[in-house]
């Protein structure tokens, strides 16, 4: 049996959203899989386990309906949260749903898919995509985010707890900012970087002030922002679901796909496909009864 409290690795293992069919014969046979001493502690019974081991790399069937994690413990909570926002923490594409207001949305739509499947690059897209919204008024942002923009479900319960744990939680976003600014404080976010619509006498020009945060943009974030607080790399979770995420997920300690494109779950490893944001608490270590429910 491995030592938890000093075993290097640990991989956690989560039941999909509402069900608790994690049982202790289904773990039992995780460990088994694992192929190595190891001991396990439960984040919450029936749902959630951690199994600790000295395996620096292990990796169950990609096919299975849990979701599941593997990492050193060390620097295993983390103390900086960068957040892509449109389809991670929001269930929408902002730029989309503008579109739909001007009666666009398959053409823009299709721009936004290639794109985040990483088939166009994304200053490319966003200033095709931009480009064909000139002329709609900017009252347009206001009804689109009232009417049409929902927070992701456990977003809110995993920005309270990691804040209540001195987290510092950022929106990275290729969005724009009257939405970033309005999802940040609708989640509590501490700061958002993103891109800047122009407007021109109540219109949207159909272009994006320079220069335009794209990936490149993200992981200079990444290494600016936890700079500045002094932290490592390995201290930073980053989340994300497309194609312009993916230097930051692989730069960060935790990088995780989100509900991800295709393209983006065959380059990152730590992927959260069967649970909503707040399993990424449960990947970090928190026991159930830690929460801060929002």
């Amino acid at each position: 049996m491995v030592d938890t409290a000093h075993a290097p690795f640990v991989s956690t293992i989560i039941a999909p959203k509402g069900q608790k069919n994690l049982t202790v014969e289904r773990v039992e046979e995780f460990r088994q899989q694992l192929g190595a001493a190891s001991a396990e502690f439960w984040l919450q019974p029936d749902v959630a386990c951690d199994i600790y081991h000295d395996l620096p790399h292990v990796g169950l069937d990609s096919d299975m309906d849990f979701d599941f994690i593997s990492q050193p413990t060390a620097h295993r909570r983390k103390r900086l949260l960068l957040a892509d926002m449109d389809s991670t923490l929001i269930e929408q594409e902002c730029i989309d749903e503008l579109a739909a207001y001007a009666g666009i949305k398959d053409e823009i739509a299709g721009i936004t898919e290639r794109a985040m499947n990483g088939e166009m690059d994304f200053e490319s897209a966003l200033n095709a995509r931009v480009a064909l919204l000139k002329g709609v008024p900017e009252s347009a942002l206001a009804e689109v985010f009232e009417q049409r923009i929902t927070l992701m479900p456990g977003g809110k319960t995993l920005a309270a707890t990691m804040k209540a744990h001195h987290a510092y939680l950022v929106i990275v976003s290729g969005g724009f900012d009257f939405f970033t600014s309005r999802v940040r404080a609708a989640l509590g976010f501490h700061a958002d970087r993103c891109n800047h619509l122009e407007v021109e006498d109540g219109l949207l020009s159909g272009h994006v002030k320079e220069p335009i945060f794209g990936q490149d943009a993200k992981l200079e974030s990444l290494v600016e922002i936890a700079s500045e607080h002094a932290l490592a790399r390995e201290d930073v979770l980053a989340i994300g679901d497309g194609a312009n995420d993916i230097p930051m997920l692989k730069a960060a300690g935790l990088g995780v796909a989100c509900h991800a494109k295709p393209y983006v779950r065959e380059q990152i490893e730590a992927q959260l496909n069967h649970n909503d944001l707040s399993a990424l608490l449960f990947m970090q270590g928190y026991v159930r009864e830690e929460w801060v429910d929002a």
